[in-house]
């Protein structure tokens, strides 16, 4: 790793002077030098779709300054080059690490899920604060390692769940601790589209070409290497069970967040789940999670059933006792409490019920955040961050917990029904991260990493 020069020290330095000088202050105050060099200086793994999206938010910010962008695919830069232009060019995230060294002070992560861990990870180690896209990681192990190794190195943490940060999740996360509907019995989440919504296919497709553009062996990564195809590449991977992780892996951060917020939960007692079918390779067309979680002062008794579907299956809509000319939105969430409903759409406000029950209530005032300069400020300031992998780590390890259970699918499906005969039910031992009654099933709770891809523990 390159030596920094005085000058990035000299930056170094003031940004850690700043950050002490503003946490023992005690307020969120960030103070900056009118030095260009004073600015969080960050390099992006991932350019284009997300990544674009993440670079471009985060460089609004007048504290950053970009110094690389990295991405498998060179036809991928033209974007980001015509936004934030002169930013030097990697195709490997472990070359631009170790030539621009402390040239870096954060990272953003947005690669297919497969790469999060190890990217984000080796970030991490060389003591850079990390924005990382959700669902944070592709595997429970994957995401306890990431939240151990955050905590360990003491960096500035992000999912990129940004509907996190808006007004909308805020105001109904509010509600439900503020008491609107009282004590929460029962919580249904749900999103609209399907697993394998992107493809048709259910087997690994025909070898093609790999592109002169694309470095496969790079994009590969930590997953079995395989023949490249565009059934892949640069989209189609969430389908696939080797890089994604269907619609729960895709939504569930986002969907789930204001469940966990709102309830502050941690980790389920147990999981089970049934689909409409499912082999080795891609993801189910639909599925149904039924997660149970110890209960708090939150809940209505001492455990809290949340069911997860997807697909297209939804809660009866009668259950949030909504007006006949209503309908439950397509993607979105159902706390059903002992004084009333809420229903918060996958985005828009949330909404009481029945309507006789809430009429002329008073809806508090709420704010909204930019969920990438929170990151930024915090990085700035020696602060910290709502949506830390403290916080993330639990919820990804939730999301991931539901696609073990969904892999045990297989070789049980009913082919006159398309779901599961006898459902496996998951104890869920989250201190030791095991499952006492089905051990067997902790193979998938991690993944076999391609040799000279392993990740090493936190």
């Amino acid at each position: 790793m390159t030596q920094p020069s005085s000058a990035v020290s000299s930056r170094r330095a003031f940004i850690q002077t700043s950050a002490l000088a503003v946490s023992s202050l005690g307020f969120p105050a960030i103070t900056r030098s009118a030095s260009p060099n004073s600015k969080l200086q960050v390099a992006s793994v991932g350019v284009n779709g997300m990544g674009f999206s993440d670079i471009k938010n985060i460089g609004e910010h007048a504290g950053v300054q970009f110094v690389g962008f990295c991405d498998i695919d060179s036809k991928r830069f033209d974007k980001v080059d015509g936004a934030f232009p002169g930013v030097a060019h990697f195709a490997d995230f472990r070359e631009m690490f170790a030539k621009l060294g402390d040239q870096i002070d954060a990272v953003s992560v947005a690669t297919p899920d497969h790469m999060h861990a190890a990217v984000a990870m080796a970030a991490m180690r060389a003591g850079k604060h990390v924005y990382c896209q959700k669902p944070l990681a592709q595997t429970v192990w994957e995401a306890r390692q990431m939240r151990l190794l955050a905590a360990k190195k003491g960096v500035v943490t992000q999912m990129g769940n940004q509907i996190h940060s808006n007004i909308e999740y805020r105001l109904g996360t509010r509600l439900i601790r503020e008491g609107a509907i009282g004590k929460i019995k029962e919580v249904h989440s749900w999103v609209g589209v399907t697993g394998n919504e992107r493809n048709k296919l259910l087997e690994p497709p025909a070898a093609e070409k790999v592109p002169e553009h694309v470095n496969w062996d790079l994009w590969i990564g930590v997953a079995p290497m395989r023949e490249y195809s565009g059934a892949y590449h640069p989209f189609v991977w969430r389908d696939w069970q080797d890089f994604g992780g269907g619609a729960l892996g895709d939504f569930g951060c986002h969907i789930l967040d204001p469940v966990f917020t709102a309830l502050g939960l941690k980790a389920p007692l147990t999981v089970v789940a049934q689909n409409s079918g499912i082999n080795r390779h891609i993801w189910p067309t639909s599925q149904q999670v039924q997660y149970v979680f110890p209960g708090n002062e939150m809940t209505a008794g001492d455990q809290l059933k949340v069911t997860w579907t997807d697909g297209g299956l939804r809660p009866d809509r009668k259950l949030a006792k909504m007006p006949p000319e209503l309908d439950l939105p397509k993607s979105g969430s159902l706390f059903i409490g002992e004084e009333g409903n809420l229903v918060l759409a996958h985005v828009a406000g949330p909404r009481l019920y029945p309507v006789e029950k809430f009429k002329g209530f008073s809806y508090p005032k709420e704010e909204g955040r930019n969920h990438w300069h929170v990151w930024v400020d915090a990085c700035l300031s020696g602060g910290k961050t709502s949506d830390g992998f403290d916080y993330a780590g639990p919820l990804a390890e939730t999301v991931q917990l539901g696609n073990v259970a969904t892999r045990l699918a297989v070789g049980q499906v009913d082919p006159r029904t398309g779901r599961m005969e006898t459902p496996r039910l998951i104890e869920w031992d989250a201190e030791a991260m095991r499952i006492p009654n089905l051990p067997e099933a902790e193979a998938l709770l991690t993944r076999d990493y391609r040799a000279g891809w392993e990740i090493q523990p936190a």
